[in-house]
């Protein structure tokens, strides 16, 4: 190959738009823009709009949310990882963790934890923790003799909080959370040890009656007689 042989790729250099210059070239005059209106004029986009109707992207309900705590997983295939192996980049005989892979050039670096995907063949057995691992990726590794150990967990709200402080009310509505859970902790606590210092009330032995307060019992009215009745009236 030579200099004056260099070509771009086949589409990567697109071909510009002849715009206004005479009708013969099938867009001159108005410059494939049609009359007047809307459209003819620049800084317009209608993008969704639909004459003024409800557009679809309104009439269609929402659902579910986005975590304000995403994690940027690092994905890495077992192709990849076998493709390492071969190079003499990774050892299989060792434990495979995130920092190997790193050290390794399969990845420049892991973010929040490295996600094993199956895209390609396995053929060494391997030893391998990673944040987390598809089905198939453990199926096929487990084939190929190794094993794979997942040791992402789901964060919870006082470690997120932590890792990504929030500002203005979002702080304020965290902070409280967490007063509150703390609150209810420490209350908890209290009650389980207040519970745990009052003596165990001894049993009765079987055959024993429960030693109670008896119930105070009035004397009953005696019935109302004839003579008593002739008496008052």
């Amino acid at each position: 190959m030579q200099l004056n042989q260099i070509r771009d790729n086949p589409g990567a250099r697109r071909k510009y738009k002849r715009l206004g210059r005479g009708i013969g070239s099938g867009k001159g005059k108005t410059s494939a823009r049609g009359g007047k209106g809307q459209t003819a004029r620049t800084g317009v986009a209608l993008g969704g709009f639909e004459g003024g109707q409800m557009p679809l992207y309104r009439r269609l309900p929402k659902r579910g949310f986005n975590t304000p705590f995403p994690m940027a997983w690092q994905e890495v295939n077992l192709g990849r990882l076998q493709g390492a192996i071969d190079a003499g980049r990774l050892d299989a005989a060792k434990p495979v963790d995130a920092a190997a892979i790193v050290a390794a050039g399969i990845c420049r670096r892991a973010r929040d934890g490295i996600r094993l995907l199956a895209k390609g063949e396995i053929k060494a057995k391997l030893t391998i923790t990673v944040a987390g691992a598809s089905k198939a990726a453990i199926a096929a590794v487990e084939k190929a003799g190794g094993s794979v150990t997942c040791t992402a967990t789901a964060p919870s709200a006082e470690t997120a909080a932590a890792d990504k402080p929030a500002k203005g009310k979002r702080a304020r509505d965290q902070q409280e959370i967490l007063a509150r859970r703390k609150t209810a902790a420490e209350k908890l606590e209290q009650e389980n040890k207040a519970k745990s210092a009052e003596p165990a009330a001894a049993k009765p032995a079987p055959g024993q009656k429960k030693e109670g307060k008896k119930a105070d019992v009035k004397p009953a009215k005696a019935p109302a007689t004839p003579a008593a009745d002739a008496k008052s009236s």
